[in-house]
């Protein structure tokens, strides 16, 4: 017996309730705000202690980076994106949690083929992307400096 796409797509739509989309909305807005209040909080206190200003817009995201890479290791990340969704891509933190998930994933398959292969599976594209829009908008920077 097989089943069209179309059946397939009511009996997917019973089987899944709606999520709360406002609920949601929320959710992601509270908790990223969080993400981001506690990177301020990080920010201040590096200040605070007397660190110049360049070392500060290192040290801040390398501490979120760390910290979202340890809570992605012991499966504490995750729990929060259940809920947060959309609240933990804040860029550093979502960025650390798309390189450490592959790594952990595919650490039974040794570190060569399974990490060092697998580790930039999700966060590859944003790299090769970044990049290649950087090196756009240096040229179109550099030739509008020629014009002018």
């Amino acid at each position: 017996m097989s089943t069209s796409n179309n059946e397939y797509d009511k009996m997917a739509k019973k089987a899944s309730p709606p999520s709360p989309k406002i609920i949601d909305c929320i959710k992601a807005f509270l908790i990223g705000g969080l993400i981001c209040t506690f990177g301020q909080f990080l920010n201040w206190i590096f200040s605070r202690q007397g660190f110049s200003e360049e070392y500060v817009k290192a040290l801040t995201p390398s501490v979120l980076i760390i910290i979202t890479a340890i809570l992605t290791g012991i499966g504490v990340f995750d729990k929060i994106a259940k809920h947060a969704g959309a609240g933990t891509i804040v860029p550093i933190t979502g960025f650390a949690n798309s390189v450490v998930s592959p790594a952990l994933e595919f650490k039974t398959e040794g570190f060569v083929m399974g990490v060092g292969a697998n580790i930039f599976k999700i966060a590859g594209p944003v790299i090769a992307y970044g990049i290649f829009a950087g090196v756009i908008y240096g040229i179109i920077y550099y030739l509008m400096q020629m014009v002018k």
